[in-house]
């Protein structure tokens, strides 16, 4: 049954609370006037938070005062800056400045806290974007030298092939970690030794990694990739493609006078995540330098 959408003269409503002798809103008015929900309204009656003036002994019908207008601008307020229900009652049953005050300072260090939170989130879209961008963009095939920070990662320390099921690897590396949330887009990766490298024997990955970010924590080790040159290739396909990258990123090595300075880092950029069309996949390897210093006898090039 619908509540009667008639203003009505307080005197004489029947029901319970206090009797008035000024006009009446229907909880439908009430509803219009404040651009707020019937059902939020009714929600507020039954859990006492804003109580109708009058209830209607034989209909049922809510009836608010003017007197009320106040207190719904408070809660619509309050809520409109994301404070609990429970808070906004806490406070209502005091009703004290000291009160309000510590409700929206509370308030505002959660919100910074979001902030905070949300400006992370807004960083990791972005280097997602920038990793995309540089896949689909990038010439293939064509090695170069990176110039990259340190970066921290999760690893598995485990020899296998690469026709091996990496899930498997990747799932226990999660769940020993606490890494279910990190494992997404161009973060998983694995890496060849550098003894492998150096010897050119790309048929065995040494270990398994997930690249962490700044605000990301985990239980147990975390090793860092250091800072440095690295010699990079971006190819089509994934670390099952990947050997005649690492052929053509050793010669380059060899070429430009550098020397390997520690485990490969590869990781597919763009894969099954992104796209189901396997000709689009792009994989990433990247091979770390030694120090120019550290190469007495070389020839220092490129």
């Amino acid at each position: 049954m619908r509540e009667n959408e008639k203003p009505m003269r307080g005197r004489g409503a029947g029901g319970r609370g206090p009797q008035l002798d000024g006009a009446l809103f229907s909880i439908g008015q009430m509803a219009r006037l404040f651009d707020v929900n019937v059902r939020t309204l009714r929600y507020y009656d039954s859990i006492g938070l804003l109580e109708p003036e009058v209830v209607n002994a034989e209909t049922g019908y809510r009836y608010y005062s003017s007197a009320q207008f106040e207190r719904l601008n408070t809660i619509l307020y309050l809520r409109m800056l994301d404070v609990p229900i429970a808070k906004i009652a806490s406070f209502f049953a005091l009703r004290d400045v000291g009160l309000m005050r510590g409700i929206l300072e509370e308030q505002l260090r959660d919100v910074q806290e979001k902030q905070r939170r949300l400006a992370l989130v807004g960083e990791k879209i972005a280097r997602r974007i920038g990793d995309i961008d540089r896949a689909v963009g990038a010439r293939l095939d064509e090695p170069g030298i990176r110039q990259l920070p340190a970066r921290r990662v999760a690893r598995l320390a485990e020899s296998f092939a690469p026709s091996d099921d990496l899930e498997p690897l990747i799932r226990d590396l999660s769940r020993r970690s606490n890494l279910d949330g990190a494992i997404f887009l161009g973060k998983v990766g694995v890496s060849i030794a550098r003894a492998d490298l150096e010897r050119g024997a790309f048929g065995r990955l040494s270990s398994v990694f997930v690249l962490l970010e700044a605000d990301e924590r985990r239980e147990g080790a975390e090793s860092v990739l250091p800072a440095g040159d690295y010699a990079s290739v971006l190819f089509r396909g994934t670390h099952r493609e990947a050997v005649p990258s690492y052929r053509r990123l050793a010669a380059f090595i060899e070429e430009s006078g550098r020397r390997i300075g520690g485990d490969s880092v590869e990781v597919t950029l763009i894969d099954a995540g992104m796209t189901s069309d396997e000709s689009r996949f792009v994989t990433e390897v990247q091979i770390p330098l030694e120090p120019l210093g550290l190469q007495p006898g070389r020839p220092q090039r490129g």
